[in-house]
């Protein structure tokens, strides 16, 4: 990262964003290995996080509602922040002394805040300021490739801090950590700059200004097709995901050996978006879109034969595709999202994508048990599926349009359509 592309601004919304994000990939699993030790049960110790996960894909759509109607977006920011690394001090009290409903229920009102942690905070960076000249035209391409690049570190360092704070000193101590760095984000959330004066010109009414973030996805035909294939892809993703410890039993010597596979994926987004970051202009997002969910299909491919040089390299090209597939989907978000309904768009497409993760996961669960290679081709053929989704629609023609009109008027009247 070179400094020319990083104002302290930037500087500081990347730094809080990383402590942020790394923050929650803690979160999740030193959560799991809290509710281990309290519950004994490993299905009961799955249900924290996995509340957290389902509220905050049910309430993302109305945090980025109320965030997009602020004048002070980063305050709000700031204060959601505070209040999930409060919520997780407050669970990890909970686990241990209130009935496990309770607890499921304290996670699924915490949900809501965290999207605070990921995509509300992607929507603020088009309104930092930024050099002029050409440079400031190019920057706002290079520092999306870096915003996505703070969650390859994230995927990459928040786990791998869990298991090391917890073997060190215990679970409750990485959910500690993880609380830690979401509120070293707050004096980052905090100084965001204001709202534009366009951005607060919102509908009346909190449901219809939901309804405008849903048709928003929907009017852009660009907008749409990404955000479906993005779905669709995180279902195929989640599959994956969740084959790796199966994958790392059956061919790499034991289940725990799945992990390097998805180090590896991480190291490779991270790799790819940082090469990206280099010439952010160079393709269209579209195009970056379509190729990475391309790599993503063969890599799933691949991964199917279940043989350990196969397998390894399949992880890689995952990972390479996975985080410029990331930098493409926020590029064309920022482009094509009016400012006034940035936050809800990317706390929705963000929620959306939880669910398709999920479902993926619940897929992956059923077919991995019965057979490996069946789950991880159908992880593939979900890649196939989102290149389908990207394929523009050819227009009919409709009425008089099918016909040549050779009046004199004909082509002012096309053009007034």
């Amino acid at each position: 990262m070179r400094q020319r592309d990083v104002g302290p601004a930037v500087g500081s919304y990347l730094g809080g964003a990383a402590a942020a994000r790394i923050g929650d990939e803690t979160a999740g699993p030193a959560l799991l290995l809290a509710g281990l030790a309290a519950t004994g049960s490993a299905a009961h110790a799955a249900l924290v996080p996995a509340a957290l996960m389902a509220s905050a894909a049910v309430g993302g759509p109305l945090f980025g509602a109320v965030l997009d109607r602020s004048a002070r977006p980063g305050r709000l920011l700031a204060a959601a922040l505070a209040g999930y690394a409060a919520a997780l001090t407050l669970l990890l009290a909970a686990l241990p002394r209130l009935p496990l409903a309770l607890t499921v229920l304290l996670a699924a009102l915490a949900g809501p805040l965290a999207p605070a942690l990921s995509a509300a905070w992607s929507a603020q960076l088009p309104h930092l300021p930024g050099p002029p000249g050409p440079e400031g035209a190019q920057r706002p391409a290079r520092v999306t490739a870096f915003d996505a690049m703070t969650y390859d570190v994230a995927g990459l360092a928040g786990p791998a801090l869990a298991g090391a704070v917890a073997g060190w000193s215990g679970a409750g101590a990485a959910v500690v950590a993880a609380a830690v760095l979401v509120g070293l984000a707050v004096p980052s959330a905090w100084t965001l700059p204001r709202a534009a004066p366009d951005r607060r010109e919102v509908p009346a009414g909190l449901r219809r200004e939901l309804a405008a973030g849903f048709r928003a996805i929907g009017a852009s035909g660009v907008l749409g097709r990404a955000t479906a294939a993005s779905v669709v892809s995180c279902v195929g993703a989640g599959m994956f995901v969740t084959c790796a410890p199966v994958a790392g039993a059956a061919a790499l010597g034991g289940a725990g050996h799945g992990a390097y596979l998805l180090s590896g994926a991480a190291v490779a987004s991270l790799v790819a978006n940082g090469l990206l970051a280099r010439r952010p202009s160079a393709v269209r997002p579209e195009t970056v879109l379509r190729c990475a969910t391309a790599v993503l299909g063969a890599a799933f491919l691949l991964a199917a034969t279940v043989r350990p040089p196969v397998l390894a390299l399949a992880a890689v090209l995952a990972g390479a595709a996975e985080g410029p597939q990331l930098t493409a989907l926020f590029a064309i978000r920022h482009r094509e999202v009016p400012p006034r309904l940035r936050g809800q768009v990317f706390t929705t497409g963000a929620g959306l994508k939880t669910a398709g993760y999920a479902l993926g996961t619940a897929l992956a669960g059923l077919l991995a048990a019965r057979s490996l290679p069946a789950a991880l081709l159908t992880a593939a053929a979900f890649q196939a599926l989102a290149l389908l989704a990207l394929t523009p629609r050819p227009r009919r023609p409709r009425g008089a349009d099918a016909s040549p009109d050779r009046s004199a008027s004909a082509p002012l009247r096309r053009g007034l359509r």
